[in-house]
């Protein structure tokens, strides 16, 4: 298949962040929904006041061709507040704190301690005993919505996405063929390729490093067995920051830096400079999400067809092959306990339509012959689907299809390629590993959390650029042990985890 600029041109404008939007008017006034199933149809549209975040250009406007069909598929009259992603939390926040709540609201996730407090105190509905009744929403995968309960009960419906096809390793196979080098299945020939890289140039570039260290972290969940800094052992949540992994994670990472195999100055990279590295030819390892390594070779093949990226499925760093399995939701949406039963239950009504085939290519590639033509099985878009803010970025936000291959495909990409990254996908869905801290909360974490990331983020670069030594490290570890509000982020999280197992 041909590449499609059109398609790239629309997934380009949707990677924008946008101003914020004209704020709408909430309230609660409006007719009733009938349960799903029943044959009673409204007399009226349905008004129903969302708040919801979008990360593109421009959000949809309240005369928007695609707001305007999902009114009519399902009898309601959207009054949408669109938030900038920019200032959507602060935003949020003032908006829970008001207590003049809409009808739903968009969140980042459930841990956001002013929803916690309102959840305890009755303010959102419980919807287990109703998702039941809506066959769309409960198609998506168990671990999703596990991911999202609140002392074992969805108090939230969430926007979901694949739980594979997230940030992962990637690597010029053009470069391995050409070396004559496999791909590496583990961190000792991660290494290997980092050097042979570095030292054959296969770009003919002078300073060309292994691995562009974007993404970094990764090499210490490898090392960790795990997919954040908390995995399961023996049935209790450990923190893998204070176990000897992660000292044999850095001091790989060191070796890296003393050996110039990643960039000297990569502790003040931005995203643009691990771009320029990759895209530049002077880096053969990255770290992207599938779909947006496509746009990497997009843009190399204009310069050099022969570039071929290719994501890696996993690599073991001695305790079994890793692969970080993503939450599964880009956001949640709670509805206030003040909205009435029936409009709350034409709410689920209106997301489970979202989660239908027809809805999920409503939000996503608009209206056949207005947005989209169907061409070799892709949705060719065009302009008037910029213009109508189609896609992940806003109407995605609210209403999504649970599509495993989401993030195998970008606009633009040639079948063979996007049936290369479905495999790798169905690969990695054998060995990745859930994240098991997702949804759960901890008081302490939050009041003091980011203080110690920043503290131990801050040593790992020290220890890896050899500013200290590795006794340096020891150190923090040992007072991290001896350190009571440390000690009590761990306590937490473990009584989080304990509850969520004993309520399955």
């Amino acid at each position: 298949m041909k590449i499609r600029s059109k398609k790239y041109a629309f997934i380009a404008a949707l990677s924008l962040l946008s101003v914020l939007s004209t704020a709408c008017s909430e309230g609660n006034q409006g007719g009733t929904a009938p349960k799903q199933g029943d044959t009673k149809k409204e007399s009226v549209p349905v008004p129903l006041n969302i708040f919801s975040v979008f990360t593109i250009a421009q959000p949809p406007s309240p005369d928007n061709q695609v707001l305007k069909e999902f009114e009519k598929k399902t009898n309601t009259k959207l009054n949408i507040t669109w938030v900038s992603g920019g200032v959507f939390t602060d935003k949020l926040n003032v908006l829970l704190a008001s207590g003049d709540l809409p009808d739903a609201i968009h969140l980042s996730d459930t841990t956001l301690p002013q929803f916690q407090t309102m959840v305890k105190q009755g303010a959102f509905w419980d919807l287990t005993p109703y998702l039941k009744d809506y066959k769309n929403l409960m198609a998506s995968p168990k671990i999703i919505y596990d991911n999202t309960k609140i002392n074992g009960k969805n108090y939230v419906v969430p926007i979901v996405r694949p739980l594979e096809g997230g940030s992962t390793f990637s690597i010029r196979r053009d470069w391995l063929d050409k070396l004559g080098l496999k791909m590496p299945t583990n961190m000792d020939e991660l290494y290997n390729v980092m050097k042979a890289f570095k030292e054959k140039e296969p770009d003919g570039k002078k300073t060309t490093f292994g691995y562009t260290m974007r993404g970094n972290d990764q090499i210490d969940l490898v090392f960790n067995g795990a997919s954040s800094k908390w995995k399961v052992k023996d049935g209790n949540l450990i923190d893998t920051t204070l176990e000897p992994t992660q000292r044999a994670a850095l001091l790989y990472k060191k070796k890296l830096y003393d050996e110039g195999l990643i960039p000297p100055d990569f502790a003040v990279m931005k995203d643009n400079d691990f771009w320029d590295l990759a895209t530049s030819g002077r880096a053969g390892i990255t770290n992207e999400t599938i779909e947006a390594l496509w746009r990497w070779t997009y843009d190399q093949w204009k310069r050099d067809p022969k570039v071929q990226w290719e994501p890696l499925v996993a690599l073991d760093g001695g305790l079994g092959p890793v692969q970080p399995q993503n939450s599964g939701f880009i956001g949640v949406m709670a509805i206030p306990k003040k909205v009435p039963e029936d409009k709350m239950r034409k709410i689920l009504s209106l997301l489970d339509f979202g989660a239908s085939d027809e809805g999920h290519i409503l939000s996503n590639y608009g209206i056949d012959g207005v947005h989209y033509k169907l061409e070799d099985g892709f949705y060719v878009t065009n302009e008037q689907a910029v213009k109508d803010s189609l896609g992940p970025g806003a109407f995605g936000k609210l209403f999504m299809k649970h599509d495993p291959y989401m993030y195998a495909y970008a606009p633009g990409m040639p079948k063979e390629i996007f049936e290369r990254n479905k495999k790798i996908i169905d690969a990695k869905s054998k060995v990745s590993t859930p994240r098991v801290e997702i949804g759960l909360y901890s008081e302490t974490n939050t009041k003091l959390g980011a203080d110690y990331t920043k503290k131990i983020n801050d040593m790992k670069t020290q220890v890896i650029m050899g500013k200290v030594g590795i006794e340096a490290w020891d150190k923090l570890v040992a007072d991290l042990k001896a350190d009571a509000n440390y000690q009590k982020i761990i306590s937490e999280m473990n009584t989080a985890y304990k509850e969520r197992v004993a309520a399955k």
